[in-house]
C-alpha cells in the first residue's frame, strides 16, 4: 500500500516537472507558460489513466456488488497523491498569472500582490470550491473508497473513475484560452465535447449509481439512499451539487460565446465595439469567469 502511494507521489510531481522543463528548454517558453501547460497536460494523463482503469473495471464486473478486480484498489492508492499534487500545483499557475500584466483580480486594486501569504489567501478564494473537493476527495472518498466499503462495489468505484472523460477537454480549453485562442474552430469543438462529456460522466453519474443498484437489489430508485450506506450518500450529496453548479457555468460559458460569436457576424455600432470585444468567458475547470479575458482585452 505504502508502495503505491509512495509511487503516485513522486510520478505526478516528477511528470510535472520533467513536462516544465522540457516545454523551457526544448520550446523557449516561460516558467509561468511552462507551468501552466505542464499542470494541464498532467492533470490530462492522471484523467486518461483513471478513465481507463474505470473502463476495465465495470466492464469486467458482472455482479456489482460481488465482484472484484484488482486494479481498483490499485489504482486508488496510485492515484490518492494527485489531489495533494494538484492544490500546489493549481497554486503555481495562479501565482505565474499574478506575475504577468492583467492577471491581477481581487488584488490589483489593492496594488498586486505583496507577500507569498497574501497570494495563497488570494489562490483559497478563488479556487475554493476546487481546493475543497480535493480535500475531501482525499480525506473522505480516500478511506471510503479503499476500507469502509470492505471490498465490495468495485464496479461502482471504477464508474466513478469514468468521472474523469471529461478533464481533458476542460483542460484543451484552458490551454486555448491562454494562448487566445478562444475563437478558433478547435475552441469550439472542444467546448461542444466538454459539454458533452461533463454532462454524461459528471451530471448524470450520481444518478446513474442510484439507478444501477435499484436494478440489482429490484428496489424502487428512490428507496436506494434509504439503504445505501451513509457514506454514500453524504459523497453524493456532497459531489453532486458541486458538479451541478461547475456545469452551470459552462453552459452560461457556452451560450455567452454563442452570443458573442453571432454578435461579431454583425456590424456593431462604434460606441458598443470596446464593451463587445470583452464578453467572452473564460473557463476554469468547469467554472467561468470574464475578468480574465476581459483583462486581456485591455492589454
Amino acid at each position: 500500500m505504502l508502495a503505491l502511494m509512495a509511487a503516485g507521489s513522486v510520478f505526478f510531481p516528477g511528470l510535472f516537472m520533467l513536462s516544465k522543463q522540457t516545454l523551457r528548454h526544448m520550446m523557449g517558453w516561460s516558467e509561468g507558460d511552462a507551468a501552466i501547460v505542464s499542470t494541464r497536460l498532467v492533470s490530462s494523463i492522471q484523467a486518461v489513466m483513471a478513465s481507463s482503469a474505470g473502463c476495465v473495471i465495470a466492464s469486467s464486473c458482472r455482479d456489482v456488488m460481488e465482484d472484484r478486480h484488482w486494479l481498483t484498489d490499485t489504482y486508488i492508492l496510485f492515484a490518492t497523491p494527485y489531489f495533494a499534487y494538484d492544490i500546489y500545483a493549481m497554486f503555481l499557475c495562479y501565482w505565474h498569472k499574478l506575475q504577468v500584466k492583467g492577471h491581477e483580480e481581487e488584488e490589483e486594486e489593492r496594488g498586486g500582490v505583496r507577500s507569498m501569504g497574501a497570494a495563497v489567501m488570494g489562490y483559497l478564494r478563488r479556487e475554493r470550491l476546487m481546493v475543497l473537493h480535493h480535500v475531501f476527495m482525499v480525506a473522505f472518498c480516500f478511506p471510503a473508497s479503499l476500507l469502509w466499503r470492505q471490498g465490495k462495489g468495485d464496479f461502482f468505484q471504477g464508474v466513478l473513475f469514468l468521472a474523469e472523460l471529461s478533464t481533458p477537454s476542460v483542460c484543451l480549453g484552458k490551454v486555448l484560452i491562454q494562448y487566445k485562442k478562444q475563437h478558433t474552430l478547435l475552441h469550439k469543438v472542444n467546448g461542444g465535447l466538454m459539454l458533452l462529456t461533463f454532462f454524461s460522466c459528471r451530471v448524470l453519474l450520481f444518478p446513474y449509481l442510484y439507478y444501477a443498484y435499484s436494478r440489482y437489489a429490484s428496489i424502487p430508485v428512490y428507496t436506494v439512499p434509504l439503504v445505501a450506506p451513509w457514506q454514500c450518500n453524504l459523497g453524493a450529496a456532497l459531489l453532486w451539487p458541486l458538479q451541478l453548479y461547475w456545469f452551470t457555468l459552462i453552459c452560461r460559458g457556452a451560450l455567452r460565446q454563442f452570443i458573442t460569436g453571432r454578435s461579431n457576424s454583425l456590424p456593431l455600432p462604434i460606441s458598443l465595439k470596446a464593451d463587445h470585444d470583452g464578453c467572452c468567458l473564460t473557463p476554469r475547470n468547469g467554472c467561468t469567469s470574464h475578468q480574465e479575458d476581459r483583462q486581456t482585452h485591455r492589454d
